[in-house]
């Protein structure tokens, strides 16, 4: 039986050019189809919309379920509201409309209110709607702002820079939030595109590190794998990576110190966000009373580099 090669998940057969595997924001280079709408969890979904999309929802959902009751109102006819005739039917509609608003959100100002039975029946049920909707979207306001979630900033791109005696591939992580991040552990992986019997295969490998974690995120970390005699880069051109559609996916895992709990973060960058004979300039330095200053905008500046040996780039 052969041994499998190793897979991270993203599948070593190919069936096509990637744009990325992985997205500069973390995400998958994955579109979902043939899901039905059992598939989709709503908490799910609402907690990882960005605020704005958050919010939208929240208001669009409020002012449907309003609507609808006020046409329930509405359509009752005159005399089921006291305070709520109007000269004209638009008025009429839109008495019902803030009634609905009132009762919803349980303010119940008082000025207008049900006098018969099936508006009664109407406000009740819409009382419970509106008790149970607030709940559930106090809750998922909850879920976002106490969801621990890293927020480290990765350099625009790699560098293939000097590093010892020979050359090292490089990228810059910095955390862009005051708070602490401890133990930091970095994975990289090399995907490329290779013929291997006559077929083209997806080929993942692990990248040695220079050092693999850190005790703190404090300033930038540099992470840089050596491209020595045992590197799968060892000998490679700026044209082999673009004709092996080489990507280099990062994992970095961190411990949160103020929510005392796990998080990640993904990132990835292409053949062509590799830049060659170039190095990160210094992002902190110390001030005159003695105290540690961070240029955070400064994780994805560069400058040019010495000349590399040529045993590690030909």
């Amino acid at each position: 039986m052969l041994r499998p090669g190793f897979d991270p998940g993203l599948t070593q057969k190919y069936t096509g050019s990637l744009r990325r595997a992985i997205n500069k924001d973390g995400t998958f280079n994955i579109r979902r189809r043939g899901g039905t709408w059992r598939d989709i969890h709503p908490y799910l979904h609402l907690v990882n919309l960005g605020w704005a999309p958050f919010f939208a929802t929240l208001f669009a959902g409020y002012l449907v379920v309003n609507t609808l009751f006020a046409v329930g109102y509405y359509l009752l006819g005159p005399g089921h509201l006291a305070g709520g005739e109007a000269a004209t039917e638009w008025g009429r509609f839109l008495n019902s409309f803030f009634f609905s608003a009132h009762t919803l959100s349980t303010v119940g100002y008082g000025s207008i209110s049900p006098k018969t039975v099936p508006a009664n029946i109407i406000a009740a049920m819409e009382s419970l709607v509106g008790v149970l909707g607030f709940a559930v979207a106090t809750g998922l306001l909850f879920g976002r702002i106490s969801r621990p979630s890293a927020k480290i900033g990765f350099s625009q791109g790699m560098v293939i820079a000097p590093y010892q005696d020979i050359t090292g591939l490089q990228f810059r992580v910095v955390n862009r939030r005051a708070n602490d991040l401890m133990e930091i552990e970095a994975q990289v992986m090399l995907m490329t595109v290779e013929t291997i019997d006559g077929e083209k295969r997806r080929q993942f490998r692990q990248l040695k590190l220079e050092r693999d974690q850190v005790l703190f995120l404090a300033l930038t970390w540099t992470i840089v794998h050596p491209i020595d005699g045992e590197s799968p880069l060892w000998g490679l051109t700026a044209a082999d990576l673009e004709r092996l559609q080489a990507e280099v996916m990062i994992l970095i895992k961190a411990y949160d110190d103020t929510f005392s709990q796990t998080v990640l973060a993904r990132c990835s960058y292409r053949y062509d966000e590799i830049q060659w004979n170039k190095r990160f300039v210094p992002a902190f330095s110390v001030d005159s009373g003695g105290n540690m200053i961070l240029e955070v905008q400064k994780v994805g500046e560069i400058t040019d580099a010495a000349p590399p040996p040529t045993a590690a780039i030909p």
